[in-house]
């Protein structure tokens, strides 16, 4: 007899299945010791993404959420490899109700430029070249953690790209995956929590 699963295994099923697809088409990270043969990626870089607002696996700041300020935290950019043409940043919360939610899109980032500043604001284009995209509100820029209830995990994704996208201002998270696929030279991540 099939077995019937409750809407939320459902959705955590699907999550899952997301999350492998992502990791199969760009590697996990670190963790990445090789190269697909029908990509051009060139180098493994251990490229890494810290926040002066938090550390790894620890709680984000009230500040960066929508309980107060709901300002982008500071984030930097290190070891970012020297063949990057630029740089892509994804925020998601895979915990809430309805499955994977996109927080922040972040495309074209200058590779040289080593860091975003705290409160990036919340228009198409920024200075220096870097593109936002729209999250699963359907608005553009960041949106701070915000979960109905119990603690959620933010995952900012960094991506170093071997090209510069053509995607206009307000992509979305999925659009932005469509548009890097075969381009991902190195990835980072840093995950917080936070809770309500």
């Amino acid at each position: 007899m099939p077995v019937r699963l409750s809407r939320h295994a459902q959705n955590r099923v699907k999550l899952e299945a997301n999350h492998r697809t992502v990791n199969t088409c760009y590697g996990t990270g670190r963790n990445r010791s090789s190269t697909s043969p029908s990509s051009p990626l060139r180098e493994v870089a251990s490229m890494t993404i810290s926040s002066t607002a938090f550390r790894n696996n620890e709680s984000i700041p009230v500040r960066h959420t929508c309980t107060e300020h709901d300002l982008s935290p500071e984030l930097i950019f290190d070891d970012v490899p020297a063949t990057a043409n630029s740089l892509a940043l994804v925020v998601e919360d895979p915990d809430a109700p309805a499955g994977l939610w996109v927080h922040w899109v972040v495309y074209n980032i200058p590779p040289t430029l080593g860091r975003l500043p705290q409160g990036i604001s919340r228009t198409g284009r920024l200075a220096g070249g870097a593109v936002q995209g729209q999250g699963s509100n359907g608005r553009i820029g960041y949106a701070g953690p915000c979960p109905p209830a119990g603690t959620h995990r933010y995952y900012f994704r960094l991506y170093a790209l071997g090209v510069h996208l053509t995607l206009r201002p307000g992509a979305t998270r999925d659009m932005l995956i469509s548009a890097m696929h075969n381009h991902i030279i190195a990835d980072a991540v840093l995950m917080g929590t936070y809770s309500r």
